[in-house]
């Protein structure tokens, strides 16, 4: 074999090493983005499930697919272009704007919060608005879906604006920066639109493991039987998987409201954290410093579980942060900035 050769081979294998690195390099950056866009995942997952709510079981997960296809357009089409573009053109834009962010995300906790005490829908009725009673089944979810994908691309933006702010302090590379924003955009999407599927066809899944009484016969309702005597097995198993449908219809809506409140709380640690951070990128760090201390203290008096207890202090005391935020921001969205979008539609 020429000397060349082999040198050609050694190339291949360094290149493929250099390859391989940067691709466990973006898998890292990929998943420390994403778990820092955590809270709006959960939110979003805890949003989702309503838009199908009124809809026969066959169109469910339909809509959930065409609601997942219009939240990859929104993270692939148009936030990641736009991310990239502010990243090359104007990087400082990206801590004003994820701040932005941050508020919204606060308001949108805050404003959770005010509605299950003092529900107070009228405030986001307007003129105009068709029922449901006046469309017909495609109208309606055709409104559902675009409502949905709507209010996804609010929350993808938060995402991606997320990411972009850790991939940027990382790396500048454009086409890492590309491939991480992609991977965490589409991953994210199938992470939530799959969890979505799965607890809107869970109570379905109950009903038909609560009236089966042939579970192993019929594989757990996936094969039809004609009628016929359970086997011993059947008997066996029936208990237990009869149980278990019972459970998942009694407690699906438990979990959903559980979810819920999960969403909301994340929104505000995360929006309170987003904020925090960024005031300490403009030399205002006392909160960051504050909020640091009393973590460490908490987690000095705890030194069982020091790292659970400081991030769980550093993450309630975001949380308040973001709600006091929010609750500031309700007013002045109500009865401001609502009214002037009410106005400039007309």
């Amino acid at each position: 074999m020429s000397t060349g050769l082999i040198a050609l081979l050694d190339d291949v294998v360094g290149l493929t090493k250099v390859a391989a690195a940067s691709l466990d390099d973006a898998a890292g950056q990929a998943a420390r983005a994403g778990a820092k866009a955590a809270g709006v995942v959960v939110d979003d997952a805890a949003v989702t499930p309503r838009y199908v709510v009124g809809f026969t079981a066959d169109r469910e997960l339909p809509i959930i697919g065409k609601i997942a296809l219009g939240s990859l357009k929104n993270k692939l089409v148009l936030l990641l272009p736009a991310a990239l573009v502010l990243s090359l053109v104007a990087p400082w834009a990206i801590t004003p704007l994820l701040m932005l962010g941050g508020a919204f995300l606060c308001y949108e906790g805050a404003e959770k919060i005010y509605e299950a005490a003092w529900p107070h829908a009228a405030h986001h009725r307007h003129g105009g608005e068709v029922t449901a009673a006046q469309q017909t089944t495609r109208q309606f979810e055709d409104t559902k879906v675009s409502s949905a994908i709507k209010t996804d691309l609010i929350l993808s933006a938060e995402i991606m604006a997320i990411t972009l702010s850790t991939v940027a302090a990382e790396t500048s590379s454009f086409w890492m920066q590309a491939l991480i924003l992609g991977v965490v955009g589409t991953g994210i999407t199938v992470a939530v639109y799959g969890a979505v599927a799965l607890i809107v066809k869970a109570d379905d899944a109950g009903v038909s493991l609560a009236q089966n009484d042939r579970p192993v016969s019929s594989l757990f309702g996936l094969r039809r039987l004609a009628t016929g005597v359970p086997s011993g097995a059947d008997w066996t198993l029936r208990p237990l998987t009869q149980g278990l449908g019972r459970g998942l219809v009694y407690g699906m809506p438990v979990f959903l409201k559980l979810l819920s409140l999960v969403g909301t709380a994340a929104m505000l640690w995360v929006g309170g954290g987003i904020i925090i951070h960024g005031l300490e990128g403009y030399g205002l760090s006392q909160i960051g410093h504050a909020v640091q201390d009393a973590a460490a203290a908490v987690g000095q008096a705890m030194p069982a579980g020091a790292a659970v207890v400081e991030w769980l202090v550093a993450a309630a005391v975001a949380g308040l942060v973001g709600l006091m935020l929010g609750a500031m921001l309700i007013p002045l969205v109500h009865h401001v900035a609502m009214p002037i979008f009410v106005a400039l539609r007309r």
